[in-house]
């Protein structure tokens, strides 16, 4: 899967528990050697955009959303952070005027953060120290950030009183203090050329029976991912159907802000732009199939004029059950896409 933020993060919840439903004894193995490939069962590509660095610590909000919402760990109610968390430091930090003070770190989760600074201080990359977080809870599923380079989203925004009539924001500060208000011009994602996937997310695309696109911001999430050199090509190759779900359901986003990021990019705010957005691989694109809402249904026939497989079907994920149906409808769509045989 190719996931970022929140939805993302209930969609592989959904994922990981419509895999064990379909498959679970294991095939007769070991408790043991279940789990673990349990754990390589689903591999999630996560976007690594988001990422910053604040107070002295390396910031990664998408991997760990995924990661704590995996985990059980997650603060269901506020939809990000840690549960039971406390602010204290936060507090403090704010006292010495360090960080932002309108960006709280908990300290639970800040935690986290130290824990990856510390590694990464000691020459680990992204991805090892990934590999290092996921050791702590058994999440059923495996996460890989999807480069190891930095390539941090920052929103170019119309500001009449800076030179030249415009400014550069970091994206945390565009998304989480403005609440995207601030009209944005562009999106850059620093390095993005130099950057190259991290390790096993390109065998993960090739190798994969199925490629799913979770319902993240096709902007800033899944299309920083599919910026990154590498990652489309691998997509174009791989004998796995490609199946994507609408963020978009009735004009309206889901969850976040792809509303304000769309137009940025010429797209209008529907699930059936989105789908031609991305594209059918038959004609260059990324998709073989497209998940829409049953409220979206009569853009089907348009979109499999455009070469999509499309189907409508229930879209919100307002709990496990429904998160896990969203995930049988896209894997028995990716079913039906296989050739074959095969």
């Amino acid at each position: 899967m190719l996931a970022g933020g929140v939805g993302g993060a209930r969609f592989v919840r959904g994922v990981r528990e419509e895999v064990r439903r379909r498959w679970p004894d294991g095939g007769g193995r070991s408790e043991a050697s279940f789990r673990r490939a349990q754990d390589s069962a689903v591999t999630v590509v996560v976007n690594t955009g988001d990422d910053l660095w604040l107070a002295g610590v390396r910031l990664m909000p998408d991997f760990d959303s995924l990661l704590y919402s995996l985990a059980g760990v997650n603060d269901a109610e506020r939809g990000w952070g840690r549960a039971g968390e406390t602010e204290r430091v936060a507090a403090e930090l704010r006292e010495w005027g360090v960080g932002w003070p309108w960006f709280t770190l908990g300290d639970l989760d800040l935690g986290t953060h130290l824990a990856r600074t510390s590694w990464l201080r000691e020459g680990l990359t992204p991805s090892q120290v990934g590999e290092r977080l996921q050791r702590r809870w058994p999440l059923g599923v495996r996460l890989i950030p999807a480069t190891d380079s930095e390539v941090d989203t920052h929103v170019l925004v119309a500001d009449p009183d800076a030179p030249g009539g415009r400014r550069e924001l970091h994206f945390q500060e565009w998304w989480t203090r403005h609440r995207a208000t601030l009209p944005a011009l562009a999106f850059e994602q620093r390095n993005i050329d130099d950057a190259c996937p991290a390790p096993g997310v390109v065998e993960a695309i090739a190798t994969a029976d199925l490629v799913l696109f979770a319902p993240s911001n096709p902007v800033v999430s899944i299309g920083t991912i599919l910026s990154i050199p590498g990652i489309r090509d691998a997509l174009a190759e791989t004998r796995a159907p490609v199946v994507g779900v609408s963020p978009i359901i009735a004009g309206k986003v889901v969850r976040g802000m792809a509303d304000a990021c769309l137009p940025v990019i010429g797209v209008e705010t529907s699930a059936e732009a989105v789908g031609r957005h991305y594209g059918a691989r038959a004609s260059g694109g990324l998709l073989d199939g497209w998940l829409v809402d049953e409220t979206d249904a009569p853009a089907v026939a348009s979109l499999e004029g455009a070469g999509l497989v499309a189907r409508s079907v229930p879209l919100w994920m307002r709990d496990l059950e429904t998160s896990a149906a969203l995930a049988g409808a896209a894997i028995d769509l990716g079913a039906a896409l296989r050739p074959a045989g095969s």
